[in-house]
């Protein structure tokens, strides 16, 4: 089953945070193309390399771009305009940054700007959709998760030690008291301020907590985007690694492909009575999820190519073994789930970077 599809109210204006990013920058242009007659604006500081490749994309479909940062308030007044919806994509991603280096910038940019973002959206009253991230649960806590080991990957046991997980994965009542990485830890403060502004101000909002989001767009590094990463390095051939637990690649993400997420957030525009006040849990579940080892090997099935890869056993403090989310909630509301497979993942990654490949490789694989 598949969300519904009907638009939200037609000929509203709707700010994009973090609008030229991967997921940003596809849901300006989903929500331009599924809503009659909106205006879409797509804020975004281009910080990320890549980023300012979908510029031409957001212009040409008639999305207005502004080159802003969320950290700036006064870059979130856009000359004075209002807007109906906020969608606030904005966010430093990496689970490492911090580690080695100060954390200034993403508590500044994940929770500052929110703060700018909840500010503007409150002199709006403009409904807000917050992308969050499933790293808001606390990494020892995952990694207590009971599990099995097999050829190929770690499995989540059917029966596990802490409420709110089960063999489906993490569900919204997983506890989230310990430690999560700055990141995690930015966008859960985030996540409560939501929730005192629509205390006190009547602020509505939507909270998506997702797994990992993958697809066509998505400038992959080490510390972020792995799906795209895997499939970039074993189209053009550079080294990979696989890190910790051992050193056997069998750790485990679930992904939901960018697509299935535009179409989520549009069935949350359409459907908001039903969403609103709402924390949901989103991503690909256990039907599509993969091992470092299982994309390898998908990536060598596609390219043809098959690379070396180094092994460290130690584990990172921010790295978990398994993730997989329970879809239950957002699914029973909205009927939505996961329609688009990891192999279209994959596939649709390697024809986007084939199609692209004189600007995407220096990108990619510098």
């Amino acid at each position: 089953m598949t969300a519904r599809s009907s638009p939200p109210v037609s000929g509203a204006t709707i700010l994009v945070t973090g609008g030229a990013g991967f997921v940003g920058s596809a849901l300006a242009l989903g929500l331009k193309r599924a809503v009659p007659g909106c205006s879409v604006v797509a804020l975004d500081n281009l910080r990320r390399r890549g980023s300012e490749l979908r510029v031409p994309d957001l212009r040409d479909a008639g999305v207005e771009f502004v080159h802003g940062d969320v950290r700036n308030a006064d870059d979130l007044y856009l000359g004075g305009r209002g807007f109906e919806y906020l969608i606030e994509c904005s966010a430093e991603p990496s689970v490492l940054a911090g580690f080695n280096e100060s954390p200034r910038y993403v508590l500044e940019t994940n929770l500052g700007g929110t703060i700018n973002c909840l500010e503007r959206a409150r002199a709006c009253q403009a409904k807000v959709v917050f992308l969050s991230t499933s790293r808001v649960y606390p990494t020892a806590q995952v990694n207590r998760l009971a599990f099995t080991e097999d050829d190929t990957r770690f499995r989540l046991n059917a029966a596990q030690p802490i409420a709110g997980a089960t063999g489906r994965g993490i569900a919204e009542s997983f506890p989230v008291h310990g430690a999560r990485t700055f990141y995690g830890a930015s966008k859960l403060a985030s996540e409560m301020l939501l929730e005192e502004y629509a205390s006190a101000y009547g602020l509505e909002h939507v909270t998506l907590r997702f797994g990992v989001i993958s697809g066509p767009g998505q400038m992959g590094k080490v510390e972020q985007g792995v799906f795209s990463l895997w499939m970039a390095r074993h189209l053009w051939g550079d080294a990979l690694t696989y890190k910790g637990w051992g050193g056997t690649g069998k750790q485990v993400r679930d992904v939901v492909h960018i697509a299935d997420v535009q179409d989520l957030v549009s069935a949350i525009l359409s459907q908001w009575e039903s969403a609103r006040g709402r924390t949901f849990n989103a991503g690909g579940g256990c039907s599509v999820s993969a091992s470092l080892l299982e994309t390898s090997r998908a990536c060598e099935e596609i390219t043809g190519r098959r690379l070396p890869f180094a092994s460290v056993s130690d584990t990172h403090p921010s790295d978990i073994r398994i993730y997989q989310t329970d879809n239950a909630a957002v699914t029973g509301v909205f009927g939505w789930e996961p329609t688009r497979g990891i192999g279209n993942v994959l596939a649709d990654l390697h024809e986007w970077m084939r199609r692209d490949e004189a600007k995407l490789r220096p990108i990619l694989c510098p």
